[in-house]
């Protein structure tokens, strides 16, 4: 028996065919995230721990690693954290430390307020990104 040569259409439907299966399979997995925490993370109310609460001043804040890349915490007050990227978003410069109630991007010296990142002034033209964090135990951990 010989088969027709396929047409355009014939293979373009197959290969969509082909592309559409697998992301409809997973779809239908019953897996949940929750199920399966990525590596090196955690399924309970903790998160991925980040840094020891007593590691960030009161007014002040320090930059650690993350599971995503580096986190800016700050901590506006005793029981207070708040995570920011420490990447300017003007030209990408990583920011310094909170200092004096400001932040400083030490490239084109963008100023950014140490309590919220929250842009004081330019060049950069938007805040530092928001990172969620919060306070588990003696630590600080993401949320």
């Amino acid at each position: 028996m010989v088969l027709p040569d396929p047409t355009r259409r014939t293979v373009v439907c197959g290969l969509l065919a082909g592309l559409v299966a697998p992301v409809s399979l997973a779809a239908c997995s019953s897996e949940t995230p929750a199920a399966n925490p990525p590596a090196g993370g955690s399924s309970g109310s903790g998160g991925s721990p980040l840094a020891k609460l007593a590691d960030v001043p009161v007014g002040s804040g320090a930059i650690v690693d993350g599971p995503s890349g580096k986190v800016l915490i700050v901590r506006p007050s005793e029981n207070e954290v708040k995570g920011l990227d420490p990447v300017c978003p003007h030209a990408g410069v990583t920011v310094s430390q909170p200092a004096d109630g400001t932040i400083t991007c030490p490239g084109h010296g963008s100023v950014f307020d140490a309590a919220t990142g929250d842009m004081k002034k330019g060049p950069a033209t938007t805040g530092l990104t928001p990172i969620p964090v919060k306070i588990s135990g003696d630590s600080v951990v993401t949320a």
